[in-house]
């Protein structure tokens, strides 16, 4: 059972203390009240004693009136002897023998019985009362009168008593209430008035009022509770001002970031470049949210593994960079080494970049592991991911666009070749035949010959260039690099050479646009066909390199090499090489080989947009 708490208990024991104070005073002066009862009737008949004694001797001393009169002295006596053992006074006599008032009143009784009342009823009636009987009568009056004193006195005594017993008790009562007062005030008003003002703080969101309160009882305890429950407000308010901080920091920061992502989401879909759009976005999303280094990898179909496209924090120029011009990717080693990138400090997280149907690379975000990712973080480079597939996507699409839409023109432009001018070739080559039988004499003969000699020569060149414009522009580009392209072609050569033809190829993938593609292209087959129609070369080999920013197509044969070292004048396929070459913002060269044979290198940029430049599209 749970013992009574202390703040009650007091109470209980100030309470008890009160009652049973109020007990003891009534009970004494109960028992007081008691003893003294009946002491001014024994007093009063006590004091008759006296006069009794004296009317008994007056009334010996009369004369007798008949033959009753000793009789009548023995009826008086027994009349005062019954007043004297009146149980009026003898219940105020103490039944202790030793007492002074019961040895007093024995020693009445005793001289009343032995002296006083014998003298009385031997005096003859009616002489005179002499000395001697006056003497005892006097004596026992004296007696009498010490007794009524004895009385007197025991009765003021227990009513003094009874005055001191009030008194006492009226002290105690006050010293108690004055207790409980300051009891009440210093163990109840005061911590009242504590806890109300520490109440009315709290109110007013002001947690550092403490109570401070001592001892055990339940205001004590109270205030304990409120020091504690304060202490542990303050700590809940600081929390959520803390909580409300952060959440208005992370609520800003992920306003800034959508503003970021919107911003870059235009510019991704407007310039059309992945680095020059990503970069400079991914590295303020870095500084907003506390995180990366980010690298973003494309899949291709034509490639195993996934290649590199963007990172935020390099200390070399990446390969695939085609502005030599932007730094944005390049730090310093000390800030290199600072970065989370190992897996002693970094934690990675992995996005795929995907539509619905299609993925299309990973987005790679270092970040601190002691810190980690919040919840917000985390959707914003979701949404990220999103943005970045959906620019993937569609940049893919129109360059696949662009790239069909070329191959239909070109299409289109080889059948009209075809039809038109290939058939008026054909109808000259025929003309020059007919010329060529002809017997000419004379001094002319030589010139015409001549002349007809340069008309086949240029009809021959023209036709065979206009066959191979026509075989390149038939040939279809079924993916968004030139690799496959160049397979296709390689094959094709190897098959009139005899022998395979080497290719080394290490674009990156979407390194060049559909028009750069189709030139590169149209160069290779050009050299190729050079090589094989005219170098008597055994082996034959393309190199297709990226050398950032620059593209570098080599195409070099061990023929028989250049008449005189020199490039050859008036040459059809070279001069459409050039113009070629000047379309892509480059240059070809060709020139004959320390070890033998031709080396044909075309050199050139790729633009950052991968665009379909107008004039080819009117070509």
């Amino acid at each position: 059972m749970k013992s009574r708490s202390p703040l009650v208990k007091r109470i209980a024991i100030i309470v008890s203390a009160l009652v049973l104070i109020s007990i003891v005073s009534m009970a004494a002066t109960y028992a007081v009240s008691k003893s003294i009862e009946g002491n001014a009737t024994a007093i009063n008949l006590s004091g008759a004693l006296r006069m009794g004694a004296f009317r008994l001797l007056a009334q010996v001393a009369q004369p007798a009136e008949g033959n009753a009169s000793a009789g009548n002295i023995s009826r008086l006596a027994a009349r005062y002897e019954s007043n004297l053992t009146n149980s009026l006074i003898t219940q105020t006599i103490p039944n202790t023998a030793d007492h002074p008032l019961a040895k007093q009143y024995s020693a009445i009784r005793a001289y009343w019985d032995q002296t006083l009342r014998p003298r009385l009823e031997n005096h003859p009636q009616g002489t005179p009362v002499g000395a001697d009987m006056l003497a005892a009568t006097e004596r026992y009056v004296d007696s009498v009168s010490q007794l009524v004193t004895m009385l007197e006195r025991r009765t003021e005594a227990r009513i003094s008593l009874l005055h001191l017993i009030q008194l006492t008790s009226l002290a105690f009562s006050v010293l108690i209430i004055i207790a409980l007062i300051i009891d009440l005030k210093n163990r109840v008003l005061r911590p009242l008035r504590k806890l109300v003002s520490i109440a009315t703080a709290v109110g007013e969101q002001d947690f550092s009022r403490k109570a401070n309160l001592q001892g055990n009882d339940e205001l004590a305890q109270l205030g304990c509770a409120f020091d504690k429950m304060n202490s542990e407000l303050t700590l809940t308010y600081s929390n959520l001002e803390e909580r409300g901080r952060s959440k208005t920091e992370e609520l800003e920061k992920s306003h800034a970031a959508l503003q970021l992502l919107h911003t870059a989401s235009r510019n991704l879909f407007a310039n059309h470049d992945l680095c020059n759009g990503a970069v400079p976005m991914l590295q303020e999303l870095e500084q907003l949210l506390g995180i990366g280094p980010i690298l973003l990898y494309l899949h291709d179909k034509e490639s195993t593994e996934p290649v590199q496209a963007v990172t935020t924090a390099s200390t070399a120029r990446p390969f695939y960079c085609r502005d030599h011009h932007c730094n944005a990717c390049l730090v310093t080693p000390e800030v290199y080494d600072e970065l989370p990138i190992d897996e002693y400090d970094g934690r990675r997280l992995l996005l795929p970049i995907r539509t619905q149907s299609l993925l299309l690379g990973t987005l790679e975000v270092w970040y601190p592991a002691e810190k980690g990712l919040s919840d917000m973080t985390r959707r914003l480079l979701e949404t990220l991911s999103d943005q970045l597939a959906t620019a993937i996507f569609l940049e893919r699409q129109i360059t696949e666009e662009q790239q069909l839409t070329l191959a239909e023109e070109r299409t289109v432009i080889a059948r009209e070749l075809h039809d038109s001018l290939a058939q008026s070739l054909s109808y000259l080559k025929m003309q020059v035949a007919r010329l060529r039988r002809l017997d000419i004499q004379g001094d002319q003969k030589n010139a015409h010959v001549a002349i007809l000699d340069e008309l086949s020569t240029g009809l021959n060149s023209a036709y065979r260039q206009l066959r191979e414009l026509l075989a390149t522009f038939r040939l279809k580009l079924d993916t968004p690099d030139l690799a496959a392209a160049l397979r296709k072609t390689v094959e094709e050569f190897s098959g009139q050479l005899g022998k395979p033809v080497g290719l080394h190829y290490n674009l990156p993938p979407q390194a060049l646009s559909p028009n750069e593609e189709i030139h590169t292209l149209q160069i290779v087959r050009e050299g190729l066909a050079n090589a094989v129609k005219h170098a008597d070369a055994t082996e034959i080999s393309v190199d297709v390199l990226f050398e950032s920013p620059q593209v570098t197509a080599k195409i070099r044969d061990n023929g028989k090499g250049l008449p005189k070292g020199d490039q050859p004048v008036n040459h059809y396929g070279l001069i459409i090489m050039r113009d070629r070459a000047r379309t892509l913002g480059g240059q070809v060269a060709v020139q004959n080989r320390d070890e033998g044979g031709v080396e044909v290198i075309l050199t050139f940029v790729p633009k950052s947009r991968h665009l379909i430049p107008s004039e080819m599209s009117s070509t």
